[in-house]
This record gives structure tokens, C-alpha cells and sequence, in this order.
């Protein structure tokens, strides 16, 4: 499919996914009625601590075991139907590789138990910077070079859905920016990603949305913009501090903390709190957003979870 066929598209779907271990008292609800969307030309971040599900949701999604309730769906058809799973590539648990041959020979034996003659070996190398380490044997690999393998792996059959957990996993700065770049990239081409990342800042700057599960639950699913505008608040920065803090009394809440005022105000009312503090005899150095991060809200939101 081109890329304005793929853009948009339901790639896969989750309605009321549930799975149970176990039986009678001793059972345990691993994944509770979780449903989502994942549409190609986004990358889409699941998150949760550990123990939230999220490697069991994936199995899931992969058809690699079965769900207790619910359904999975991959570009409209069921997970059980071949021509669909197709179309997706994964990485998970790191992938697996024979120690004993290349990078390049292990991507071979993977093409043929896939059926194709695996032309696209030496781009996929290439795309995520392996080329030159294509001939070495796998067991000198660092984890972040394995890491980058699972990914060539994924992508060897062109897939329009890729499924990664944890794909940043022993990368250093410059490859964990490098995977950004690549992840994007696949969604430009119309590509759906779904990625599972402990790595809060780097799916804050990567996802278009995400999913936040705990306990086998769907908390919240949004877009990053959507999760980090929650409440309006601003940052005033200002000496003397109790002057300042004097002068917003009765007109708007605020707390004090690290050095300053987080006033909840919006935008709109900016010019008028600057008014506020100048006629009070305040030097004012600094009002703006006061936005929290992706690990705060994250949480914030599980730990509300457990109250």
C-alpha cells in the first residue's frame, strides 16, 4: 500500500482485551478489559511500570498466546488470520540470534523461515547502522548492537505495523536519538509503530499518543499534548518571595515551591499577575507554563491508581 493508503488507517485494535491466569482463587488478572487503536502514520507509546500487563497485551497482539476475553484485530481481520500477521514486524524480549553466525547470515536464516529470498537484508542493515558489523558473529555483539538487529529483524519483510518492546534498551544517547529518528521516520512512510518504552522522556519527544496501563488496566489513552496540558498552571519567578506571594493573595491559588510561585492561572492572565507583583514592589524575573513532564504525570497517574 502507498503511503496515503496506509496514513490513518487502523493498523490494530484492542476491544476489551483481557487475560487470566490460573483458575479459582488463585487466579490472576493479568490484562482487564484494555482497548485501543494504533493507525498507521503514528508511532504509539504503551506505557506502565512493571507488572502492568504490557508484555502480555503484546503477546497477545501478536497472536503468540490467547486472550481470556476480548478480541485483537490487525488491519480489520483477526490475529488468527496469516495474511494479516503479515504485515507486522516485531521486536520482542530483545529478539533471538544464533551466537555463532553474522548479523548478516542470521538475518538470512530469518528471510528464509519467512519465505522470501530476503532481498531487503542489506537496507535494513544499513537503516539501522549495522553495516559494518554485519559480518561479525552475533556473540560480539554489544546489547545495544543486538538491540539494533531485533530491529532490523522487524522491519526485514517491509511490514506496515511494527510492534517493539523496549527497543531503546542498551543504547547510548547517540543510538537511542539515532531509533528516534528511525521510528519517526517509519510513520512518515505511513507505517504504524507501537512501542513499549520505560524511557518517559524519550516517548514524550517520539509518540504522537499513548497508552498508560497499570495493574492490567487501561488508565488513560491520549495524545502527549492532551496528557501534558491537563491543568492550566504558571511558573512566576520573583524577589521577595513573600512580597510576591503577598500580592496574589485572594486573587489567585498558588503554592509556593523550589525558590518560586506555581500559581494556577492560565496563559490569558498573565499581563495581569505581572501587574499584580510590579505594584507591589516586586522584581519580577520569569512567568510561564508551568508544564509537568511525561515521568511526572506517569507518575502521578499510577500512584493516584493505587489510592
Amino acid at each position: 500500500m502507498s503511503t496515503s493508503e496506509l496514513s490513518g488507517m487502523p493498523a490494530l485494535e484492542l476491544r476489551a482485551l483481557g487475560k487470566t491466569y490460573g483458575r479459582g482463587a488463585g487466579a490472576k488478572r493479568a490484562v482487564d478489559d484494555v482497548s485501543l487503536t494504533v493507525r498507521g502514520g503514528e508511532v504509539y507509546g504503551f506505557l506502565g511500570p512493571n507488572g502492568a500487563g504490557k508484555s502480555t497485551t503484546i503477546r497477545m497482539a501478536l497472536g503468540l498466546i490467547r486472550p481470556s476475553d476480548g478480541e485483537v484485530s490487525l488491519f480489520g481481520r483477526p490475529v488468527s488470520d496469516r495474511t494479516a500477521l503479515r504485515r507486522v514486524g516485531s521486536l520482542v524480549d530483545g529478539g533471538t540470534f544464533y551466537p555463532f553466525l553474522s548479523g548478516r547470515d542470521n538475518l538470512r536464516v530469518l528471510a528464509r523461515t519467512q519465505g522470501h529470498d530476503g532481498a531487503r537484508i542489506d537496507a535494513v542493515l544499513e537503516r539501522v547502522e549495522l553495516s559494518r558489523d554485519a559480518k561479525r558473529k552475533v556473540k560480539g555483539y554489544s546489547t545495544g548492537m543486538k538491540q539494533r538487529l531485533g530491529v532490523a529483524a522487524a522491519l526485514l519483510d517491509d511490514p506496515d505495523l511494527v510492534i517493539l518492546d523496549e527497543p531503546a534498551n542498551g543504547l547510548d544517547a547517540a543510538g537511542i536519538q539515532d531509533m528516534r529518528t528511525l521510528l519517526r521516520g517509519l510513520a512518515a512512510e505511513g507505517k504504524a509503530v507501537f512501542l513499549s518504552s520505560h524511557l518517559l522522556h524519550e516517548v514524550e519527544q517520539i509518540c504522537d499518543r499513548v497508552a498508560v496501563v497499570h495493574k492490567g488496566k487501561l488508565l488513560r489513552e491520549a495524545t502527549i499534548r492532551e496528557l501534558l496540558d491537563q491543568g492550566e498552571a504558571l511558573r512566576v519567578e520573583a524577589e521577595p518571595l513573600d512580597k510576591a506571594a503577598a500580592a496574589l493573595e485572594g486573587s489567585w491559588p498558588f503554592e509556593i515551591a523550589d525558590g518560586g510561585l506555581t500559581v494556577q492561572a492560565g496563559r490569558a492572565e498573565t499581563p495581569a499577575i505581572v501587574r499584580k507583583l510590579v505594584e507591589a514592589g516586586a522584581d519580577v524575573f520569569r512567568v510561564g507554563p508551568d508544564e509537568q513532564s511525561l515521568e511526572e504525570i506517569f507518575l502521578t497517574m499510577t500512584r493516584d491508581s493505587d489510592a
